[in-house]
């Protein structure tokens, strides 16, 4: 930080030190009054090039990617805010529900490969965790950034694909444990390979 502002300063010192003598100068005399105002120019346009330079490596253009969402204003400017009813299935439950998801994931997978035994009810569970927190996590992505009050339409579209893609994932993990060698199996092949 310092070494950025020590030139800034330099710069400012040098170009009040400038007019100063260029001042001096043109009460002295107006051939060198004119030198000097000659240099200052120079001087000038060299510390604005300079700072073209820094601004162009410093800065970047402040454009949009993607336009703003549609902007919708409910109610008059001293209406309150409406407060949705309270539930515990989206309150502190379902925060303490995905917390309690997330944890077990680590034991759940740790186990098999401690233990030693390649169990499937094991590997069902450690399936189904895996389903559910990756929809829990997908779910509360589209929750923040499609909220439904802005885009009522896509919020119900992306929801609706999220349910059917879960879907589709809980039907390929039953395939994959009851046809072939299972999550955890494929795993220590794939880890031994």
């Amino acid at each position: 930080m310092a070494s950025m502002v020590r030139p800034a300063l330099l710069r400012q010192a040098a170009a009040a030190s400038s007019t100063l003598v260029s001042s001096r100068a043109a009460a002295a005399s107006p051939r060198l009054a004119n030198r000097s105002v000659v240099q200052q120019g120079m001087r000038q346009q060299s510390i604005a090039a300079q700072s073209a330079r820094m601004a162009a490596f410093h800065t970047t253009s402040r454009r949009s990617i993607l336009p703003p969402p549609p902007q919708r204003v409910e109610g008059g400017v001293n209406d309150p805010v409406p407060v949705p009813p309270p539930s515990p299935s989206h309150g502190s439950y379902h925060w303490t529900f995905e917390r309690l998801i997330a944890a077990s994931l680590v034991p759940l997978t740790v186990t098999p490969f401690a233990a030693g035994s390649l169990n499937p009810a094991l590997d069902a569970v450690l399936c189904a965790a895996i389903l559910v927190h990756s929809h829990l996590g997908f779910q509360s992505v589209l929750i923040d950034y499609v909220p439904k009050r802005r885009f009522p339409g896509a919020s119900k579209f992306f929801k609706w694909g999220l349910n059917a893609v879960t879907a589709l994932v809980a039907l390929g993990l039953y395939e994959f444990e009851t046809t072939d060698v299972g999550l955890t199996e494929a795993v220590a092949r794939l880890w031994h390979a």
